[in-house]
């Protein structure tokens, strides 16, 4: 049997439980039978164990029974939240895949593209690449940034996000009707890194765009929560209705029903691209801008740091509908290529984990054979 790890983001945010299920799609492609998947959280910030990242313990343990390890999905580079223990990183045995990881620049009180402070240090970055059987980074900027710091070859793949219509039917029914339901993705505005007075006007832009579906027709106006420090966000505006599930499958099945999604939040605008939905995607930092951009969708994204009028840019949006359906289809000779580098990847990941897998099972074996016959 084969035991492979996904070290991957397992804080409170719902979007990264989204792109685990799209990775997922290809793993058991590649693979073809019944794996072990062994989830472990990128980092022990949010957990209340002491067991995560690539440490000391967790690659001791890999080393005993796993036969690979992915690192991914999320955007784990460029918040450092993922426990890098670089002396142990090289007594790892198994093959190790990076898979679509993001590092991108946040905007300054002077509106530039800067790096967080809590950024991974590329010494970690070179550290993970360098070890890496196979990398596949999410997008454009953050290949490019790991070519300039020295990790040469680094390939552009994309998130697995954009492939989430090939699970629709493992999606569950959700009860009411959603038909006339706009949802408006929400991040608190505390937990955007944007000027302060970009963080003040997020608020009034919200109610604005509110009162904007209505007039529009949308008699049912919802605020949708993807993480739990969203919710008192959410619970301040008054008669406003708000929804939250940590369940990514209903989470995922409100955003195939819905009318609407208006979403400041990336992994509900690309399952709603997906799935063929209407969505309208507000993005504030490069992690979005690029991803966007490196997906052929940059058209229809709104910079909300140096647009002037985010909320005329909605109504722009809004009159304008039938124009995602086309780009839609205008991106999919792109995204198929996409899909093709995942599917070889993985392929490749797979092969490379049954070597290994025979290598050191079929020693046991041939030992426990000779115990036997003994």
């Amino acid at each position: 049997m084969i035991n492979l790890f996904c070290i991957r983001p397992k804080g409170f945010n719902v979007g990264n439980d989204a792109i685990y299920l799209g990775m997922q799609h290809f793993v058991y492609k590649a693979f073809g039978e019944v794996i072990n998947l062994i989830t472990l959280p990128a980092t022990s910030k949010y957990e209340s164990q002491g067991k995560a990242g690539l440490t000391a313990k967790t690659i001791y343990e890999i080393n005993q029974y796993g036969h690979g390890v992915i690192i991914g999905g999320g955007n784990l580079y460029e918040n450092g939240e993922l426990d890098v223990n670089l002396d142990a990183l090289s007594a790892l045995e198994v093959p190790l895949m990076i898979f679509s990881v993001s590092r991108g620049r946040v905007y300054n009180r002077r509106l530039e593209l800067v790096h967080r402070t809590d950024t991974m240090p590329d010494r970690t970055i070179q550290a993970l690449h360098q070890r890496a059987d196979f990398a596949l980074y999410r997008d454009q900027a953050t290949a490019s940034h790991a070519n300039q710091i020295g990790c040469h070859g680094a390939v552009v793949g994309g998130c697995p996000t954009i492939f989430l219509d090939k699970m629709m039917h493992r999606l569950p029914d959700v009860p009411g009707d959603l038909d006339n339901t706009a949802l408006i993705s929400v991040r608190t505005p505390e937990l955007m890194s944007i000027p302060l007075e970009k963080q003040a006007n997020v608020r009034n832009d919200i109610l604005r765009i509110v009162e904007l579906l209505k007039s529009r027709g949308y008699g049912d106006v919802r605020l949708l929560c993807h993480d739990y420090r969203d919710l008192s966000f959410a619970a301040s505006f008054t008669n406003i209705d708000y929804v939250y599930t940590g369940d990514v499958m209903t989470y995922l099945a409100m955003l195939r029903r819905c009318a609407l999604n208006v979403t400041y939040r990336l992994h509900s605008f690309l399952p709603c691209v997906s799935f063929g939905r209407p969505t309208i995607k507000i993005s504030y930092d490069e992690r979005a801008l690029s991803l966007v951009k490196t997906l052929g969708l940059d058209r229809w994204n709104i910079n909300m740091v140096e647009h002037g009028n985010p909320v005329e840019a909605v109504e722009n949006r809004l009159d304008r509908l039938s124009d995602l359906a086309s780009l839609r289809e205008q991106v999919q000779p792109e995204w198929n290529g996409f899909y093709r580098r995942f599917d070889t990847t993985f392929g490749e990941f797979a092969r490379r984990v049954h070597q290994y897998h025979d290598s050191v099972e079929g020693t046991t074996e041939d030992t426990d054979e000779l115990r036997l016959i003994a």
